[in-house]
């Protein structure tokens, strides 16, 4: 009998580690060659690791809701070959495939302090370089499992320790040992419903509260007259379905607006790293995209500057429905530099969205309405009936000032306001 070591799967680049959601097998289980064997989960996106091989689940080495790093064995399997180790070179993750190693080892626990917290070697190790202090790392707010501090923690701990060359004040527990503030204790009655956020609402909470805590918000705010578009869209719409086979929502037009803009000012497509500027060469545009379960998940669309209004429908369309239906690879919700959400899509007008960190601006689209509009005519103003939005850019106030943001703004309202209405599909 052969054993082979299922491990845990690299899911793309910077994903380190994944959460074991749920074991679809027990020991003792026979498996087919593909068969999904568990469900793991990072903080993008969820997927299923199947086996490599056929056989019988002898030996699960993690339980559900245990963190476990990339290429460690999470299980053993047992096939009917000949005692021989089956083995491959550790790869990025493909849906439908995934690696055996040799590895016999069983992963050792994480390391701990002297309170009890866990800490993995790579941030202890970062830790050390940066000369931080048991006391300080305990201190640090985790976004991991059960609170632990992942390597963006205490990155993003680093980054911050320092401003305009002046040390920022440690946190409280550092400077004078307080204990840490806790929340009044709240009573519940029977006419309380109590509602346990899911792992996905607890991620997006952390890195909300994270983006406001990095970055110094400003949001602007424009008023657009998209009658053209509108009178366009509804024009070719079933002509477009006929000829290219998609449906063409708002929503590529806008991402064509928001190229051609982030084109003419390309600082607002950069990161913050310390006292740097990174400006991406790369356009590629998130759109944030509601879920059934009332989340948020937001696919990237790439390059989206090279692709044409048909390639951008095509591109919307695919990534809109597979992220309802959960099917989205990881690679496809990383890697964006803007990010657009359409608050209009719930009946609202505008809206000041949070920053996608480590991004620097986002634009939320309001609800096209019809209003009346004084419109300029050779013969002098008159009011017409037009069709009217608000466009909103909250962007991060320490690289992209008033000038930047309201410019850039304004170049998206004026792509949108001069669109051709005679445009060929």
């Amino acid at each position: 009998m052969a054993r082979v070591e299922l491990v845990m799967p690299k899911m793309g680049e910077s994903i380190m580690e994944a959460t074991i959601l749920k074991w679809r097998k027990k020991p003792g289980d026979s498996v087919e060659l593909d068969e999904a064997v568990l469900d793991i989960a990072t903080d993008k996106v969820d997927s299923e690791v199947p086996s490599p091989v056929a056989g019988t689940l002898v030996e699960i080495l993690f339980q559900e809701n245990d963190v476990v790093s990339i290429n460690k064995a999470i299980a053993v399997i047992e096939t009917g070959a000949s005692n021989t180790q089956q083995t491959a070179p550790p790869s990025e993750f493909q849906p439908g495939a995934t690696v055996a190693v040799s590895t016999a080892a069983v992963p050792s626990a994480q390391p701990a302090s002297g309170s009890g917290r866990f800490y993995s070697p790579l941030v202890r190790t970062i830790a050390k370089e940066e000369k931080i202090a048991q006391v300080e790392l305990d201190a640090i707010a985790g976004s991991g499992q059960e609170g632990r501090v992942t390597k963006k923690d205490i990155l993003a701990y680093v980054s911050s320790r320092v401003v305009s060359g002046e040390p920022v004040p440690k946190p409280a527990a550092v400077v004078d040992r307080a204990p840490v503030a806790t929340p009044p204790a709240t009573s519940v009655s029977g006419a309380v419903e109590i509602v346990e956020m899911d792992r996905m609402r607890r991620l997006i909470s952390d890195h909300m509260v994270m983006s406001k805590q990095t970055s110094a918000h400003v949001t602007s705010f424009v008023e657009v007259d998209v009658t053209n578009m509108v009178n366009w869209r509804n024009r070719v719409k079933d002509q477009f379905k006929k000829q290219h086979g998609e449906n063409i929502t708002f929503t590529p037009l806008f991402v064509e607006a928001v190229a051609r803009a982030i084109r003419d000012y390309p600082m607002i497509n950069s990161s913050v790293d310390g006292t740097r500027i990174l400006v991406k060469k790369e356009v590629n545009i998130g759109m944030a995209a509601a879920l059934p379960s009332g989340n948020l998940i937001v696919p990237v669309i790439k390059n989206a500057d090279f692709l044409n209004l048909t390639g951008l429908a095509k591109v919307v369309n695919d990534l809109a429905n597979r992220a309802r239906k959960n099917q989205l690879k990881p690679e496809e919700v990383q890697g964006g530099t803007f990010t657009l959400t359409n608050v209009g899509t719930f009946g609202n007008v505008m809206g000041t969205p949070i920053i996608n960190q480590p991004q620097v601006a986002i634009m939320a689209m309001g609800a096209i309405r019809k209003k009346p509009a004084v419109l300029e005519t050779e013969y002098g103003d008159v009011i017409a009936i037009r069709q009217m939005m608000f466009l909103s850019l909250s962007y991060d106030h320490r690289i992209v000032d008033g000038m930047l943001g309201g410019s850039f703004l304004r170049r998206v309202a004026d792509y949108l306001e001069a669109f051709d209405a005679n445009r060929a599909v």
